[in-house]
């Protein structure tokens, strides 16, 4: 976990139901261990973390993924049609391990 975890984000994550609360802390989690000098800022009312964002949504957790500089083929792995960012989405979570293996099939 980062030195200074962002209040403001902690709260985003404290407010959710018990599902997405859990999915949340997980991916946050990932992002930590994959990238550890990765910076976690709040903003447009989400946490952001580089190129990467959290949002809880109604019935799942969606973490964004910036696609600049992606393949077609890599970015098809991804969901949504932005030219910028895309995401995967998590409903539960024992999806996260098998969204993240399948996102990175195509390298």
């Amino acid at each position: 976990m980062p030195k200074e975890q962002d209040k403001k984000v902690l709260e985003y994550i404290g407010k959710q139901d018990k599902n997405k609360k859990e999915i949340l802390k997980k991916l946050r989690k990932l992002l930590f261990k994959v990238c550890p000098e990765i910076k976690e800022e709040f903003k447009m009312g989400v946490p952001w973390y580089g190129k990467f964002y959290l949002v809880a949504l109604k019935d799942k957790v969606n973490m964004g993924f910036s696609v600049l500089g992606l393949r077609k083929q890599e970015m098809d792995n991804f969901e949504g049609k932005g030219k910028n960012m895309r995401h995967l989405k998590f409903f539960t979570l024992k999806e996260i391990n098998s969204q993240l293996t399948r996102s990175g099939k195509n390298d």
